[in-house]
């Protein structure tokens, strides 16, 4: 049997946007919604759509706190919480690589809440989705 110490949980670790690296995952942020925009999604070619299949839903959000700001790609049920101005807890995040940039992404392993309303400026000057990385291999 396991020790109540044992079971107790771990207190999450919040970090900043400026913190975020390519290929990392397990982030928690509290973040604003500057802007949110939805992606048009192609509807798939084959067989047609059943109700249970209803296409999917994304948006690209872009959201930061006091040390800079990061594109988040929000899925389906995500895209609700998504309006502009709002603050939101990013838990279990991580960081999708898409044309050489970074996205931040919450996946079935994470969750997205609504938060209590920040009172922090977002840095708009320091976007990390800007930054363009390459794969480089290294010879061993």
């Amino acid at each position: 049997m396991a020790t109540a110490a044992a079971a107790e949980k771990r207190k999450p670790v919040f970090i900043k946007v400026e913190e975020l690296k390519p290929g990392t995952n397990g982030h928690n942020l509290t973040v604003k919604i500057l802007d949110s925009k939805p992606v048009p999604v192609p509807k798939p070619r084959h067989a047609p759509m059943s109700l249970s299949q209803r296409p999917a839903r994304i948006n690209e959000c872009l959201v930061g706190d006091e040390t800079g700001c990061i594109v988040f790609t929000a899925r389906n049920e995500q895209v609700e919480m998504m309006n502009p101005g709002a603050t939101i807890i990013l838990r279990n995040a991580k960081i999708d690589m898409f044309k050489g940039s970074m996205r931040l992404a919450v996946d079935k392993w994470g969750r997205v809440e609504v938060a209590e309303p920040a009172n922090f400026a977002v840095k708009e000057n320091n976007n990390l989705s800007l930054v363009e990385y390459e794969l480089v291999t290294v010879q061993a």
